[in-house]
């Protein structure tokens, strides 16, 4: 039963959409979980209160607070610096895990070893319908330096996240990749977990609603 902890770094989100992403996370069946969100200096002022409403509801929830914005490489960083788990699952706060995801991902773990772990996944419409879902590929290297098929769920070892320097300033846009791209120099020990375990939610702005919305 490894602990792992889900990092999620948080930017201006809204309300109703950032409670559905944390209340994600504290509905898991597995419990051996902690939840590390960074706030990467949002301007809105609801964004503060809701974080230290759910750390004050649940002592797995840790929060913490950028001075400065830093882009979601820094965020990431950020929220990575407060984990203490043996892994680490990576979540977006516009995001949602399935109530199942981290119970699977641990079974995963025990029966395989595996240092690396993705699922399937599909995305919310702006009505919270499911839809378009992903089903991918177990583990090509050769494949993976043509796409990021990997992405949603993700599951690393924390060791290993350290040792390559977690996330890099600088690939904002396909920090995602490029983490992925030095970890997977390290290991294959990778494991396809085919079931959809993430809901990745489609925002205005949002590439998971145009991939053009991020040009960078």
């Amino acid at each position: 039963r490894p602990l792992i902890s889900v990092i999620t770094p948080v930017y201006n989100t809204s309300a109703e959409v950032l409670e559905a992403a944390i209340r994600s996370v504290r509905e898991q069946y597995y419990t051996d979980w902690e939840l590390c969100l960074y706030d990467d200096a949002s301007p809105s002022p609801h964004v503060k209160p809701i974080l230290a409403r759910h750390a004050a509801e649940d002592s797995r929830i840790k929060v913490g607070f950028g001075v400065e914005n830093e882009g979601i490489s820094g965020a990431a960083n950020g929220a990575l610096a407060m984990a203490a788990g043996e892994y680490v699952a990576f979540l977006d706060h516009d995001d949602a895990l399935t109530p199942d995801a981290l119970l699977e991902m641990a079974a995963a773990i025990a029966e395989s070893g595996a240092e690396i772990l993705y699922s399937d996944e599909d995305k919310y419409d702006a009505r919270g319908r499911r839809h378009d879902p992903f089903f991918k590929p177990d583990w090509s290297p050769d494949l993976f330096l043509s796409i990021m098929y990997a992405c949603h769920l993700t599951v690393m070892r924390r060791d290993l996240v350290e040792r390559i320097g977690g996330f890099r300033k600088g690939f904002e846009g396909s920090q995602d990749y490029d983490l992925w791209l030095r970890a997977t120099e390290r290991t294959d020990h990778i494991h396809h977990v085919p079931m959809i375990l993430y809901h990745w939610r489609q925002v205005a702005g949002s590439t998971a609603v145009d991939v053009g919305n991020k040009g960078y």
